[in-house]
């Protein structure tokens, strides 16, 4: 057996450092969550939080990097046929001056579905099939142009500093319901665009940092987990590794009173350890029955690697995980082939989305699950590179189902060309808001003291939008 010289151990610094490959899952030290360190993190917390009634327990949000073109999936608008080729008048643009450049038309039908009447592109014919389940938000807007400012907007709430995560406010918020899991999980995260800042837990406790499950170009069915097993050193070891640790650990913290740093670290220690028997029976999909496997589409070429995510998803939401994201690659970024770019794209991610709903919701889950789908931006009703579409932070397009919203609902609108919203625009800050709203969580209250200032997600923007619930 292997174990420490514990003559030669003579600081606990040395210690740790000659531990560092000791017992599985160390590199985990960023995640968290036994029930009794979790709860004392969310009553820190809920404290002080003003709560309403929680209508979603959980969000899955599925994340489309690189800016799906609103006005070719969810933002229907005929007039970019009229204009084809040509700049927009400022007697077409309501008599303002239009923003330049030549219009750049979509051949995509659009029909409406469902009793609620949502627009919805030819391109998502399964996902259209749940358009009745579906809140569509067609006046999204943010702040920066270039990928890695509006993606850390996206998930941090801001690009100018390092802040917590969507998903690291909602752990701290909630804790964890698994005893063995984290409360956050991604799934092929970006590695570029901000990387690891986009599941970060910055100056939360360690304990709130999102576990990474692969990255988004590897193949899910390849992606591992750092160190999750240890085939050096038996369980046994290493658990006589890890309580020496721990004691020298809860020594420091007993003599400090009181410090997050050092009760993450406990909390993460253990669920690492725990974590060797309970993931690996969820990543295994062999004990999912084959009609499940084929309602995601997996094992049939193009929707095989995000159906097996979005199956993984159900997974780990089935087991109390809290915020689970689901990112595609870097392929929405078309600044040209706009078309064939989402011809291919929308192909490989229509079946999962429409299976998961489905799934979600025969399990009866889909009422307390809040699914998001949605990008950093969209994309310009101009063309570039004759047939691309730049970055278009301005107007875009997410929707939301289940967690109590409105099904059928369409929220917001854009003017005729999808330049700009229309009516009741909507802000990154208020989506924050909104999404934390869903699960219960005040956005103005849920704060975390650091560096002398209370911090929250939404800064100090930021409003519900009430209107999306029903």
């Amino acid at each position: 057996m292997r174990c420490y010289d514990f003559h030669k151990a003579t600081t606990r610094r040395s210690l740790l450092r000659s531990s560092a490959c000791g017992f599985a899952g160390l590199s985990l030290a960023a995640i968290a969550n036994t029930p009794a360190i979790a709860n004392t993190a969310a009553a820190e917390s809920n404290a002080r939080i003003a709560h309403a009634a929680a209508k979603a327990k959980r969000v899955i949000f599925l994340f489309m990097w690189g800016g799906p073109s609103h006005v070719d999936l969810f933002d229907y608008k005929p007039r970019l046929n009229e204009f084809a080729g040509r700049a927009v008048t400022p007697e077409a643009y309501g008599g303002k001056q239009p923003p330049g450049g030549t219009i750049l038309g979509s051949p995509f039908k659009f029909r409406q579905h469902g009793d609620g009447g949502v627009w919805i592109s030819e391109l998502f014919p399964q996902v259209s099939r749940h358009a009745d389940r579906m809140c569509v938000i067609r006046s999204m807007h943010t702040d920066g142009s270039a990928h890695g400012e509006a993606l850390l907007n996206l998930h941090t709430g801001t690009s100018s500093l390092v802040r917590p995560s969507v998903g690291a406010w909602v752990s701290y918020g909630l804790g964890s319901e698994s005893e063995n899991l984290p409360a956050f999980i991604t799934i092929s995260p970006p590695r570029g665009h901000g990387g690891v800042q986009n599941y970060g837990c910055a100056f939360l406790p360690a304990m709130h940092q999102g576990m990474a499950i692969g990255a988004a170009e590897i193949p899910v069915a390849k992606a591992k987990i750092s160190n999750l097993t240890n085939p050096e050193m038996d369980r046994s070891a290493q658990r006589q590794q890890l309580d020496l640790i721990q004691s020298l650990n809860h020594k420091h913290l007993r003599t400090a009173e009181a410090d997050a740093g050092i009760e993450g670290l406990i909390a993460s220690y253990e669920l690492a350890f725990r974590m060797q028997s309970s993931i690996p029976a969820i990543m295994n999909l062999s004990d999912e029955t084959l009609e499940t496997q084929a309602l995601y589409g997996i094992a049939d070429g193009p929707t095989d690697n995000f159906g097996r995510q979005c199956l993984l998803a159900r997974k780990f939401a089935e087991q109390g995980v809290r915020y689970i994201q689901v990112s595609t690659d870097y392929t929405w970024d078309h600044h040209q082939k706009n078309n064939e770019g989402l011809v291919k794209e929308c192909a490989q991610v229509d079946r999962p989305i429409a299976g998961l709903l489905t799934d979600l919701e025969r399990r009866g889950m889909l009422d307390d699950t809040l699914v998001i789908w949605g990008s950093e931006f969209g994309r310009t009703p101009t063309a570039e590179n004759t047939d691309g579409r730049n970055h278009h932070p301005s107007a875009f397009t997410m929707w939301m189902a289940g967690g109590g919203v409105k099904g059928g609902f369409t929220y917001g609108s854009t003017d005729d060309f999808g330049f700009h919203p229309a009516e009741n625009p909507v802000h990154m800050h208020d989506f924050h808001a909104t999404v934390l709203h869903a699960l219960g969580l005040d956005h103005k209250q849920l704060t975390y003291r650091y560096a002398g200032r209370d911090f929250r997600l939404t800064d100090i923007y930021g409003d519900v939008q009430t209107e999306l619930f029903g």
